[in-house]
C-alpha cells in the first residue's frame, strides 16, 4: 500500500514565468535565513540567478528558495496574474491566494512556482475550484474521494516510472497516422499542475463556504480501490449520456473500474449503443436521450459550474460551424501541417461513448489520421472542442471541396469516470456519495488508507 497511515504532502506546480509578483501574508521562514519574510515580492531571473526583491532588500539564489509559513492556519501567500484554463475557451488571468509553503525554482530560464501542502488542504481547494463550493455535500464528498484517489494514483505511477526508469510513451507516429494522448506524466519538478491538464487548483480563492471543508473532513483518507490498488479515478464535466473507457483516451491499458457506463437508471429506448456503426453514432449524437447529465436546471448548474464554466450553455449537445477558409487555416496552425483545402473529416474509430479516437483528415495536399480524443479536440478548435463525440456535415461543395463544415457533438470533456454534471443531478435526486461513485466506477470499493 502507498501510505503508512500518514497524510501525504503534495507539491503543486502553479505557474512558470520569467517574472513573478507575490505577497506573503504572515511570517514566513526560509532555510538558510535567520529572519522571517512578509510583504510584497518580485522574483525574476537575472544573470542566470534567481533574484527576489522586497522593499529595498534583495536576495540572490542560485537555483531555488522556499518560503515556509510559521502558522499554517493563518499564514498565506498571493500570486498575481495566474493563468487558468490554459488553451481552453475560458482562459484568463486571476490573482490567487494559497496556504502552505511556496517554492520558487529556476528552471529552463523561467521561475516555476510550486505550492507544497497537505493533500487534505489541497482537496478542499480542488473540489471548490472544479465546481462551486455551494453544491451539495454528497456531490462534494464523492468528488473529494475521486480527486484524492486520482492524485495518489498519479504520484504512485510517477514513482514507479522513476524507480524502474521506464520511458512513458504518449505518441505513436507513422507516415499516415499521428496518435497521441495527454496525461500528467510530463511533470518532473512537482506532482501535479494547478490547471485542467491535471486538476483545477486555485488555492483558497474559491473556498467561500464550510461545505467543502466538511466534505473533506468526512471523507478523510477515503479512496476507491480495485484489486487492493488505488483507483486512477477520472472525471469530466459531461459524458454526454454514456461514459468512455480509459484505454480509448489514454495508454492502451484496460481498467475494469473505468469501463463505459450508461449515465442513467436504465438504457435509453430506441438507441443502439454499438457506435462502431456510424449510423448508430449519428443517431445518438443528433438525439436527445435521457441521462443524468442531460439537464438545464439552472439551480443545479449554478451549484456545480463556476462563473466561467457557465459561459458554456450547450454542453450535452452542441454545434460548431467553420468555413473552408477557417477550418483549413485552423488545422494547419494547430497541426503545423499544410493539408491544403480540407476535403473531408472521416471517422475511423469511436469509443464506447461515441467519442472519436481516430479521425482521418483528408486535404488536397495531405491525408493523415489523428488521435486520440484530446488531439482531435485540439486540432479542430482554437482552444478545445467540447468533446470528440461528434459528426461532421459538409455543405456548399465547389469542385468537390466543401465550403462549410458543421460539427455537431455530445458531451463536454473526455467522458471517463465521474460525470460531474450527472453526479450533481444524482445528488439532487437523493443519491448518497457512495451510490454516485459506484454508479460511475464499476466494481470499485471504498477504503480508508490514512
Amino acid at each position: 500500500m502507498l501510505y503508512d497511515s500518514q497524510e501525504p504532502i503534495i507539491h503543486v506546480g502553479i505557474l512558470s514565468e520569467s517574472k513573478i509578483n507575490f505577497e506573503l501574508y504572515g511570517d514566513f521562514t526560509s532555510p538558510g535565513f535567520k529572519n522571517t519574510f512578509s510583504g510584497r515580492f518580485t522574483a525574476e531571473i537575472l544573470n542566470d540567478k534567481l533574484l527576489c526583491t522586497y522593499g529595498s532588500e534583495k536576495i540572490e539564489i542560485t537555483n531555488e528558495i522556499i518560503f515556509e509559513p510559521t502558522d499554517i492556519s493563518t499564514d498565506s501567500f498571493l500570486l498575481r496574474d495566474v493563468t487558468i484554463g490554459v488553451q481552453f475557451h475560458w482562459e484568463r488571468k486571476e490573482k490567487e491566494r494559497f496556504i502552505g509553503a511556496l517554492k520558487l525554482l529556476k528552471e529552463n530560464g523561467k521561475i516555476t512556482v510550486i505550492n507544497s501542502l497537505s493533500i487534505e488542504n489541497y482537496l478542499v481547494s480542488v473540489i471548490s475550484s472544479e465546481m462551486s463550493a455551494k453544491c451539495s455535500r454528497e456531490l462534494l464528498k464523492a468528488h473529494a474521494i475521486v480527486s484524492r484517489g486520482w492524485l495518489l494514483a498519479q504520484v504512485e505511477k510517477s514513482r514507479v516510472l522513476q524507480t524502474e526508469k521506464k520511458e512513458y510513451k504518449t505518441t505513436l507516429q507513422t507516415k499516415y497516422a499521428l496518435i497521441r494522448w495527454y496525461d500528467r506524466e510530463d511533470h518532473s519538478s512537482f506532482d501535479v499542475c494547478a490547471d485542467d491538464h491535471c486538476q483545477r487548483y486555485q488555492g483558497i480563492t474559491k473556498v467561500f463556504t464550510t461545505v467543502a471543508k466538511q466534505a473533506i473532513e468526512e471523507t478523510r483518507g477515503l479512496v476507491l480501490t480495485y484489486s487492493d490498488k488505488i483507483c486512477d479515478a477520472r472525471y469530466s464535466k459531461s459524458c454526454g449520456g454514456v461514459s468512455e473507457s480509459f484505454e480509448n483516451n489514454w495508454e492502451p491499458v484496460k481498467y475494469n473500474y473505468l469501463s463505459s457506463v450508461i449515465d442513467y437508471k436504465y438504457e435509453p429506448d430506441n438507441y443502439d449503443l454499438d457506435f462502431s456503426d456510424e449510423k448508430n453514432a449519428r443517431k445518438w449524437i443528433l438525439g436527445n436521450p435521457p441521462a443524468f447529465c442531460n439537464t438545464t436546471d439552472k439551480k443545479i448548474l449554478s451549484q456545480i459550474l463556476l462563473d466561467y464554466d457557465q459561459e458554456t450553455t450547450d454542453f450535452y449537445r452542441w454545434t460548431v460551424t467553420y468555413s473552408q477558409e477557417e477550418l483549413s487555416k485552423l488545422i494547419s496552425n494547430k497541426s503545423e501541417i499544410d493539408f491544403g483545402q480540407i476535403v473531408d473529416l472521416i471517422p475511423i474509430e469511436r469509443g464506447a461513448s461515441a467519442r472519436l479516437t481516430k479521425l482521418k483528415i483528408v486535404g488536397t495536399k495531405k491525408t493523415l489520421t489523428i488521435g486520440k480524443e484530446l488531439e482531435i479536440r485540439r486540432t479542430l478548435s482554437p482552444s478545445h472542442l467540447y468533446s470528440s463525440a461528434f459528426i461532421v456535415e459538409k455543405e456548399n461543395l465547389i469542385d468537390g471541396i466543401p465550403q462549410k463544415f458543421t460539427i455537431k457533438g455530445a458531451g463536454w470533456g473526455h467522458g471517463v469516470g465521474l460525470c460531474q454534471i450527472g453526479a450533481a443531478v444524482m445528488a439532487s435526486q437523493g443519491y448518497n456519495f457512495d451510490e454516485i461513485l459506484l454508479h460511475y466506477f464499476t466494481n470499485a470499493k471504498l477504503k480508508k488508507i490514512y
